[in-house]
């Protein structure tokens, strides 16, 4: 296929998606150095497009861009992603109590019904991606039923934590511990129109995911929190309640 065809092909933000995923689950490790030339290689397309991704990766914090030098892989620490899967549990909360106060009928049989396939994908073992690709597809169900801005302030967040979903424990049993307790709490909510109900589920899904990433982190040596902060109480006392 010719360089002009894939180009035309692909997007800033596809580019963007791509490299967020590897540096998200360190296929790309911190401190690492994206070189324009390479990458132009890589997706065979031209420096305008990637210096537009990398910037777009530079506004959700995953790089800094270097005036002469590039872009450099961001070294996130466990307390930046807790407090990011935090805010992202209070937006979540907040879109699936909006869902559960404004849905149509119709509508809201359809969230039922993806929930029902997300259970029954889980019970048959289905891969960590595709249980991810279902559930990121009912959180966006549910946001369209929230107003623009917060439908953009989801959407901000959902970039920033997307990928780190697989590092958690997907794949559990949908009939055992892990996250698929909460998707049950959602949908009894959802069939109650208890929107209180429905939003404490997807807090509690989130902070599940909340945790999970964050022992996985600690585990593999990422840093607590940035040099230079001051806290009351040792890295070890954080690391025990992070954990």
């Amino acid at each position: 296929m010719s360089r002009s065809t894939i180009s035309a092909s692909l997007t800033s933000d596809q580019v963007a998606d791509a490299l967020r995923q590897r540096i998200q689950t360190r296929q790309i490790a911190p401190g690492a150095w994206l070189r324009e030339v390479r990458l132009c290689e890589e997706f065979d397309v031209g420096r305008s497009l990637i210096r537009r991704a990398l910037r777009t990766l530079a506004e959700d914090g995953l790089v800094r861009i270097q005036e002469n030098r590039g872009a450099c892989v961001s070294e996130p620490t466990i307390e930046e992603v807790f407090d990011l899967y935090e805010v992202r549990a209070a937006l979540y909360g907040l879109v699936a109590r909006f869902a559960c106060m404004r849905a149509p009928d119709a509508a809201m049989d359809h969230m039922l019904s993806r929930i029902d396939d997300l259970l029954d994908a889980a019970r048959e073992g289905a891969s960590a991606e595709t249980i991810m690709e279902i559930s990121e597809a009912l959180f966006t169900a549910m946001t369209t039923h929230a107003s623009a801005d917060a439908q953009r302030m989801v959407e901000a967040i959902r970039r920033k934590t997307r990928w780190h979903f697989s590092y958690s424990a997907l794949a559990l049993s949908a009939d055992g511990a892990g996250p698929y307790r909460f998707w049950r709490e959602i949908r009894a909510g959802f069939v109650a129109r208890d929107a209180a109900r429905a939003s404490q589920g997807a807090r509690d899904l989130i902070h599940f995911m909340q945790q999970a990433v964050s022992s996985i982190l600690l585990a593999s040596g990422t840093r607590l929190r940035a040099p230079g902060i001051v806290s009351s109480q040792s890295d070890r006392d954080a690391a025990e309640i992070l954990a």
